[in-house]
């Protein structure tokens, strides 16, 4: 799914300063104009507010939604599902110029304590948040903005939400981009405290809190972005898959129709959900299915899958059915 960046440059106002307040004068240029609060009036001179003149334009910078926001950075797919669906991971972060001094390692955090978006440890390293809410449309210039600030905040600090401005930074700015990208998935939330006994009651209760509510969760070993997880029930295997989504639903359509979309006896192919641009399949597993039990099914399946992405003859009427089954259980999460 192509990718729509949010607009960078303000457009013009709808009217010249001259013409709106007969004053004299040249008329600023969109890139001379400071940002002033919504209900201020406008520094262009239109006599109108802010909000209502150029903050307009640059309010729909902010707020327009980047449907691929994890695009062009290494392991695109871990990325989308640490943010969607891994309770407690972490992967080391490589920066294009380097770590600046006094800041050892930079470490990507599913979630951290209090719902921090970054913290700056006593040694100088920094843990960035990456499944909290954030304030405009493009999830990596948010989280470019809180890395950005938690390399220049003091030891032993956590970083503050705020307001991100439409022209800043990226992830894809920022980051080395021939870096591996290795997630590693934890039981529970211990990293957060390298030294638990020295910690904050606040933040022991929140490790408590995180810990119960963390579904148990493993990456295959074997196969990109597949993880599997466990529930009282059932189990299951979301997949968070790299392939455009017409031509995914396509081949899968194609093995749901052949019998071939399972990973197993007991397991079904129950349908998938979008994420930041991408799709992810999800299989029902039986509850005695474990991570490990997955990998060779999982491995058979990508072979099929694979060969049912080169397929290039149009869907027959079985498999065009099958696909309507898959896309009525479809769902999107941003």
């Amino acid at each position: 799914m192509a990718k729509k960046r949010p607009q960078t440059k303000s457009a013009k106002a709808p009217r010249t300063a001259k013409a709106a307040s007969g004053a004299s004068g040249a008329q600023l240029t969109d890139g001379e104009i400071p940002v002033v609060g919504a209900r201020e009036p406008c520094p262009c001179g239109s006599g109108r507010r802010y909000k209502a003149c150029h903050g307009r334009a640059a309010a729909h910078a902010v707020t327009e939604l980047v449907q691929r926001p994890f695009e062009g950075l290494a392991g695109e797919c871990d990325w989308v599902a640490l943010r969607e669906l891994v309770p407690a991971a972490t992967a080391e972060l490589a920066l294009k110029d380097g770590l600046p001094e006094g800041v050892p390692s930079v470490t990507l955090a599913t979630v951290l304590p209090m719902a921090w978006p970054a913290l700056r440890r006593d040694d100088g390293s920094v843990l960035l948040a990456l499944q909290n809410d954030t304030s405009s449309g493009d999830l990596s210039r948010d989280l470019a903005d809180v890395l950005r600030r938690a390399l220049e905040a003091e030891p032993g600090n956590p970083v503050a939400a705020q307001r991100v401005p439409a022209d800043g930074p990226r992830l894809q700015d920022l980051l080395d981009p021939e870096a591996a990208f290795t997630p590693v998935v934890h039981p529970g939330f211990e990293f957060w405290v390298p030294d638990a006994e020295n910690a904050t009651p606040e933040v022991t209760a929140s490790l408590e809190r995180a810990n119960a509510a963390a579904i148990p969760t493993a990456k295959l070993a074997g196969t990109d972005a597949a993880y599997w997880c466990e529930t009282p029930e059932k189990n299951h295997l979301r997949w968070v898959m790299p392939h455009p989504e017409e031509k995914l639903l396509d081949a899968l359509a194609r093995l749901h129709a052949a019998g071939t979309s399972s990973l197993g006896e007991g397991t079904r192919l129950v349908g998938s959900f979008r994420a930041h641009g991408l799709t992810v399949p999800v299989w029902d597993l039986p509850s005695t299915m474990g991570a490990e039990d997955c990998e060779k099914p999982a491995a058979e399946f990508a072979e099929r899958l694979a060969a049912a992405l080169a397929v290039e003859a149009p869907l027959t009427a079985e498999e065009r059915r099958a696909r309507g089954g898959l896309t009525n259980r479809q769902v999107t999460l941003s």
